[in-house]
């Protein structure tokens, strides 16, 4: 029998797929922290190889290229960064590095907006961080690309424009824990499923948007993303 609701539920957040007809549902998003060690170093932070740390945003978080979003309230310091999405559409636990990228269907172009401020002030409590990280349109993501159109991940370029200007510019081979790494490690934690994604972590030159910039990502590969910030 079906289920009679109190309300209507949210509508399935979705992310479109480069040449398909069909569309990616998303289930959950998880996010790397600290995974480019420049980064690292702008943040005031070391590299620690020990292990990979992660951070969540809900799956109403997502917010498509193309438009315009408003300024996020409750902070006066919102950051950028730039990541490479990774989307799968197959699930696991405990799985190997060798049959991680088993899980992968396919990448695209990504957006981590942080409330600098809050996060900032959460970690002095030594509180989370979900305030800083977690709120809407802070999962910013372009069109995916299928894994066998992408190829191999390698050095290929990571970089994001505010106004035009270059400001975070790197390489996929900078990051400190490789994709099967992390699939790995993190699915020890967690049953990966169909529809999880994960961000990857952001290199160095992060900074703040303001109301009326635009922001414009692009990975070697990919489809771009581009965002209007509105007053």
């Amino acid at each position: 029998m079906p289920a009679d609701f109190l309300f209507d539920p949210p509508d399935q957040p979705i992310v479109p797929v480069e040449g398909e007809a069909r569309v990616f549902p998303v289930r959950r998003i998880f996010c790397v922290g600290r995974n480019y060690a420049a980064h690292a170093a702008e943040m005031g932070n070391e590299v620690d190889r020990e292990a990979p740390f992660y951070f969540t945003k809900s799956a109403q978080d997502i917010c498509l290229s193309g438009g315009e979003i408003d300024y996020p309230p409750g902070t006066q310091d919102c950051h950028h960064e730039m990541e490479f999405v990774v989307a799968l559409d197959t699930g696991g636990f405990e799985v190997s590095e060798a049959e991680a990228m088993g899980l992968v269907y396919g990448y695209a172009c990504g957006i981590d907006l942080t409330r600098r401020d809050l996060q900032g002030a959460a970690k002095e409590k030594r509180r989370p961080w979900d305030l800083g990280k977690d709120f809407e349109n802070a999962a910013i993501i372009g069109t995916l690309t299928p894994k066998g159109d992408f190829g191999e991940i390698g050095a290929q370029r990571i970089v994001l424009r505010k106004d035009g200007e270059t400001v975070q510019d790197a390489t996929l081979a900078e990051m400190i824990w490789s994709v099967p790494e992390i699939i790995a490690h993190l699915s020890r934690f967690y049953t990966l499923a169909p529809g999880d994604l994960i961000y990857t972590g952001t290199p160095a030159g992060v900074g703040p948007v303001s109301p009326g910039c635009v922001l414009e990502g692009q990975i070697e590969g990919l489809s771009p993303l581009r965002i209007g910030i509105s007053g």
